[in-house]
């Protein structure tokens, strides 16, 4: 193998691995979810609030880093990003009340958002943007494996050594990880896409010369008005916007899934909590491993015949899964976990041509700047109100109620979808390799 060839292959192996714990350390607390609930005498609504709040501070997070990460190295950012996480998820082992786990789980939510709205555009900037579509569906299998991880993890030892002991397992690699990261080479930035942008300058004129707290308040001042005008841009562009708002609702369905799926077979279809786990656990990395590399691949295969595909292959992939969703949540017997695995591969096959989608609709040089403001809107609109929103309804109804909201999203998110074919901007297509 060419020397040139393993060093990106090399950054995508690192950065996925970290990927792949991060949705680990998050999804060990969905699986102990009922263990909590019992030792620190929680409604539906306060489990739910939990994530709501991590993916909260997440998605504040994430408009301050971002462009941060355009001007900055990324790597190093993501490294203190990966240490401070690993270290609130160790914390949890120790933590003794609600309020206690609530502030830690605020706390990991700033220190995922280092890494989720950075490294995307790290692994682009790797690879020819027409295998972009393969390439984030590799980085991108990290949230099925990963998601997986967390239920096997945390549903095979909780039940054996408590719920905290799961937490210990989940942090120790991030700190390995972080490490291998700061060895990596960073890659210029749009090297590979068929516009170039002109570079940023400095914020202040040539020549300026001032006191140094005023310089440090235009800075600020200065630096503040380019973020808006480019939130303000991004706002502007409907192929952004639409891809953006699509991912919104369909984040909103899966967020509530992943929150409460374990505690639905758990408690109102008696599985084991374990059992709940592990059957959930392995639909989601099967599914997960072939949605990812499926559509990725079938994204990339229909862009040559179609500008639009990233958004066909997921306004589609949206709308099969309704009916079958609905057969999952009210089905019982022996087909009911067939109906969740389908429904859930057609949840996860837009993973990555709709991330493709979004990193493809703007500029390289203010990439990391939309993703942070994708990421915002993501969740602001999606699973930040969704596991919250479902553990009221489960409170007041029930758990299998709570599961129409997902479905409704699902159905939003297909429909914008379609109408964003039309914005889908043209892509260069070069070599393959």
């Amino acid at each position: 193998m060419n020397p040139s060839d393993l060093q990106p292959r090399t950054a995508l192996l690192v950065l996925t691995a970290l990927n792949l714990l991060n949705y680990v350390d998050r999804n060990v607390l969905f699986a102990v979810q009922p263990l909590v609930q019992d030792e620190f005498h929680l409604s539906n609504a306060q489990i739910g609030y939990l994530t709501s709040a991590f993916l909260g501070f997440y998605m504040i997070a994430a408009p301050f880093v971002g462009p941060l990460a355009d001007r900055y190295s990324r790597k190093r950012i993501i490294v203190v990003g990966a240490l401070f996480w690993s270290g609130l998820t160790l914390l949890t082992a120790v933590t003794h009340n609600y309020r206690e786990l609530l502030v830690r789980h605020t706390l990991v939510g700033v220190g995922e958002a280092t890494f989720v709205t950075i490294a995307p555009t790290f692994v682009a900037d790797l690879f020819h943007e027409n295998v972009r579509g393969r390439i984030l569906g590799v980085f991108y299998l990290a949230i099925p494996v990963g998601s997986a991880g967390g239920y096997l993890l945390g549903g095979y030892l909780a039940p054996r050594y408590g719920w905290r002991f799961p937490f210990y397992i989940a942090a120790a690699p991030g700190f390995a990880l972080a490490i291998a990261v700061l060895f990596l080479k960073e890659p210029e930035r749009g090297q590979f896409d068929s516009t170039k942008d002109v570079a940023e300058g400095d914020l202040l004129p040539e020549g300026y010369r001032a006191s140094l707290a005023t310089a440090v308040f235009l800075r600020i001042f200065l630096y503040v008005r380019k973020l808006l005008l480019l939130i303000f841009a991004l706002l502007r562009n409907p192929a952004f916007l639409t891809a953006t708002l699509g991912m919104a609702a369909m984040t909103f369905s899966l967020g509530g899934i992943q929150v409460w799926m374990p505690k639905f077979l758990f408690s109102e279809r008696h599985y084991t909590l374990e059992a709940a786990n592990f059957a959930f656990g392995i639909i989601i990395v099967v599914d997960g491993i072939l949605a990812a590399l499926a559509g990725g691949w079938l994204g990339d295969y229909l862009l040559p015949r179609m500008k639009s595909s990233y958004y066909l292959v997921s306004a589609a992939s949206m709308l099969l899964g309704v009916p079958i969703m609905i057969v999952a949540l009210f089905a019982r017997g022996s087909a009911m976990m067939p109906a969740i695995a389908v429904a859930a591969f057609f949840l996860l096959l837009n993973t990555a041509p709709l991330n493709a989608a979004v990193i493809n609709s703007v500029g390289a040089h203010i990439r990391a700047t939309a993703l942070a403001v994708n990421i915002f809107i993501i969740h602001i609109l999606g699973d930040v109100p969704s596991p919250t929103m479902m553990g009221w309804v489960a409170d007041k109804r029930s758990l299998q109620a709570a599961f129409i909201l997902p479905i409704i999203a699902m159905g939003i998110s297909s429909a914008i979808l379609f109408y964003g074919m039309k914005f889908a901007p043209p892509v260069k297509l070069g070599d393959a390799g």
